[in-house]
């Protein structure tokens, strides 16, 4: 059975309107839209008529009804007596009623029959008392919200099927027990409820009113096109009342005075959930409970929308008092009597849907966490559609809310959040106006650095030794002219396409690469090391000058002229150099022994001096 109420996740705005109407809070914000839990649904259906943007939906069955009515199997067609509040824009009901055999149904009946059969069944209840208090089952959601929500009182649920039901026992002991049955009514859980009656209470179909009217739209049907027709028998009473407060009570004269009634009759969602939790608490309310969950049937989700509530309920007044006036009383009865015996009883079972009430500590917590620890703060506003802070903060941590279905905490947040915008757009103000200021410095920069690697790049061209910058993968980074006529042709083709063989491998360049990758290693410069390259001897050297990072080389071809002739001289000048320092060095002992010599002399003639004068004297 697929689910009867869906939301469309693409008209979602997020409005909680239907959270706030919901008596069961059967819906959760999933995913940023609604979604209805199906388990915890009443399918009152109010939902549905709330949202504005039409995004809930119930399930539709036309498709169903058209089947069944194209089958060879004859069709009933059973009318819940809210129908004369539904066609207020048709002149007379024998109308619609014509209208309705247009489709194709074989039989059309009023279900107000059926509320004088379980009108009395009731009265037999109510007058049999023992001293146990019942709540009625004529309106779908009353048992499904007991069952699920008030299970302890499932014992106190009347034990009769819905009025519907018995139309379609009726309908079967009358037409035959194949025939097919389809409920026309105004109440959306009745699609659901219709599925747990079998054998001769199954109803094969249910539409609502709106479906009835886009049936008629689509097969042309209107009532300038049929003529009149009344329902088939056996024709209601007063159970015509059944779409009005207190209605089925009338249809059996079940008198209610405030001074003796025995029944509380709540119409309307504050007054249904209020009477249950008083009938379920209060020991003193010893009343009975007639309870619709709309506000009457002539109100529900299966009519149209924009009806007004009194002109409807005034319809369903006038509808009856016609009926009235041509009812045959005398056969009434006898058809009373006659489908009395049927049985009209129904069983209820707990469906025990309750969460788990969440710990105090662990309510306190979700309430700080929304900034709303104060009590003054936990009153609620109602727009997440719950009555209060702390029920919202139960229903999070039941898993029904998040904390964003809150405005106030949502309005804090965004105010943080602007904040942090404001602050954040200020800082890339800043931030903008530094890097505009950046940019330009790096422009100038960029521009200073061009210069300066032209200016580079032509003195490195000056030199005639050969010059490489190489980077710690042996990539060459720079090279000047000498370098590259040095290395041979390839080098030079290769430099046309990449101007100072930036990028190249020095592996692929020269054999004596090793040189630069043990400086690269080491750290220790390499000076003055000559190697033998074709019919040349180089002298390298290599040294740092981005340590293990960047190195570079200055080769020199010492059998080029001018090289030779320079490093002739260079080393003649050593030669010169390391001879005048051995020189000198000679002169210098020379010079110390001399001095020595001079001064053992000096002291052998003062000696000499002084033993001449002794002798004399």
């Amino acid at each position: 059975m697929s689910q009867l109420v869906v939301v469309d996740p693409d008209k979602c705005n997020l409005s909680f309107t239907c959270i706030r109407v919901c008596p069961v809070k059967a819906i959760k914000i999933e995913d940023n839209h609604a979604k209805v839990v199906a388990e915890r649904c009443v399918d009152c259906g109010h939902c549905v008529t709330v949202c504005a943007q039409n995004a809930i939906s119930y399930r539709q069955e036309k498709d169903r009804v058209r089947d069944l009515i194209g089958s060879d199997k004859p069709t009933a067609a059973i009318c819940d007596p809210s129908i004369s509040g539904e066609f207020v824009d048709i002149s007379d009901f024998r109308k619609f009623v014509a209208m309705i055999r247009a489709l194709g149904f074989d039989y059309v009946l009023d279900t107000a029959f059926g509320v004088d059969l379980i009108a009395y069944k009731y009265k037999d209840l109510l007058n049999d008392f023992h001293g146990k208090y019942y709540i009625h089952t004529v309106c779908p959601p009353v048992p499904w919200f007991v069952e699920k929500f008030h299970p302890e009182l499932v014992e106190n649920l009347a034990p009769l099927v819905p009025p519907y039901v018995a139309m379609a026992k009726v309908v079967r002991e009358m037409y035959g027990h194949d025939a097919q049955v389809v409920y026309i009514t105004s109440c959306v859980a009745a699609k659901d409820d219709a599925r747990m009656h079998k054998e001769s209470g199954r109803v094969d179909g249910v539409i609502t009113f709106v479906e009835l009217r886009e049936m008629f739209e689509e097969n042309g049907i209107s009532e300038n096109f049929v003529e009149f027709s009344d329902f088939d028998p056996p024709v209601g009473r007063k159970g015509g009342l059944f779409p009005i407060r207190r209605g089925m009570l009338q249809a059996v004269d079940i008198n209610q005075e405030l001074l003796s009634g025995d029944i509380i009759s709540a119409n309307g969602k504050t007054d249904f959930l209020q009477s249950i939790e008083e009938f379920k608490r209060e020991t003193g309310l010893k009343q009975h409970l007639d309870l619709f969950y709309c506000e009457g049937c002539a109100m529900g989700p299966g009519m149209s929308p924009g009806g007004k509530k009194f002109l409807r309920r005034s319809e369903v007044i006038h509808y009856v008092n016609k009926r009235l006036r041509g009812i045959d009383l005398v056969n009434w009865h006898e058809q009373i009597e006659r489908f009395s015996h049927l049985d009209f009883g129904r069983k209820f079972n707990s469906q025990d849907r309750r969460m788990p009430y969440p710990a105090e500590n662990e309510i306190r917590r979700v309430l700080n966490d929304m900034g709303k620890s104060k009590t003054e703060d936990q009153l609620g506003c109602g727009a997440c559609g719950y009555p209060s802070c702390r029920e919202f903060a139960v229903a999070h941590l039941q898993g029904l809310t998040n904390y964003e279905m809150c405005y106030t905490y949502t309005i804090q947040k965004l105010h943080t959040f602007i904040s942090k915008v404001n602050a954040a757009n200020d800082k890339l103000k800043r931030t903008k106006e530094a890097l505009k200021e950046s940019e330009e410095k790096a422009r100038t920069g960029e521009t200073h650095a061009l210069e300066a690697a032209e200016i580079t790049t032509a003195m490195l061209d000056k030199i005639s030794a050969g010059v490489v910058l190489v980077d710690e993968n042996l990539r060459v980074i720079e090279s000047n002219r000498a370098f590259i006529s040095m290395v041979g042709e390839d080098a030079q083709t290769i430099n046309e396409l990449i101007p100072g063989l930036k990028g190249a491998e020095l592996a692929s360049l020269v054999p004596f690469y090793r040189l630069f990758a043990t400086v690269l290693q080491s750290g220790q410069d390499l000076l003055n090391r000559d190697t033998p390259y074709g019919e040349s001897i180089l002298n390298i050297s290599v040294f740092t000058i981005k340590k293990q990072k960047v190195v570079g080389g200055i080769i020199r071809d010492l059998t080029s002229p001018d090289v030779r002739k320079e490093e002739v001289i260079n080393r003649a000048r050593e030669v010169i150099k390391e001879n005048l320092e051995t020189v000198q060095q000679i002169a210098f002992l020379l010079g110390e022994s001399a001095s020595k010599t001079e001064k053992i002399l000096t002291s052998i003639i003062d000696a000499q001096k002084l033993g001449s004068k002794e002798e004399e004297g």
